[in-house]
């Protein structure tokens, strides 16, 4: 009788994790969906400097134009005819979110005005310029 009082007492003094785990792995997925992920264009570019920069919110299409004049979003360079398309695809998943354009110093003003138009064109009017603060 004593050795079935003894393994009575080990069953009883096991710990169920189970629950816990549970509880942990619905954390794990609460934290991954509700993240925000920041995007990138996919290269670094050497903004201008301005006085009078201020942050953006709702940002989520992220368009870079390098010093040689390439356009970079989602981390793959596009011709400058595939930006709407790009820009209309992105709006599509988020409609309030707003296009930031990275240009460079040494980036010429037709490859800005070009995808600042494109941008326009694919229906999305909150487009600005990123730049440094001074």
């Amino acid at each position: 009788m004593r050795r079935n009082n003894q393994a009575g007492a080990e069953e009883e003094a096991q710990i169920d994790l189970t629950p816990m785990l549970d509880v942990v792995f619905i954390m794990l997925i609460f934290f991954i969906v509700t993240a925000s992920f920041i995007k990138e264009a996919g290269i670094e570019v050497n903004r201008p400097e301005a006085s009078t920069s201020n942050p953006k919110d709702n940002v989520n299409i992220l368009i870079a134009i390098s010093a040689t004049n390439e356009i970079w979003m989602d981390k793959r360079r596009i011709d400058v005819r595939a930006v709407r398309a790009n820009v209309e695809r992105l709006h599509a998943e988020n409609p309030k979110g707003a296009v930031v354009i990275q240009a460079d110093n040494e980036s010429n003003t037709e490859t800005v005005a070009a995808v600042l138009d494109a941008s326009r064109e694919a229906g999305v009017y909150d487009v600005s310029l990123a730049t440094e603060d001074d």
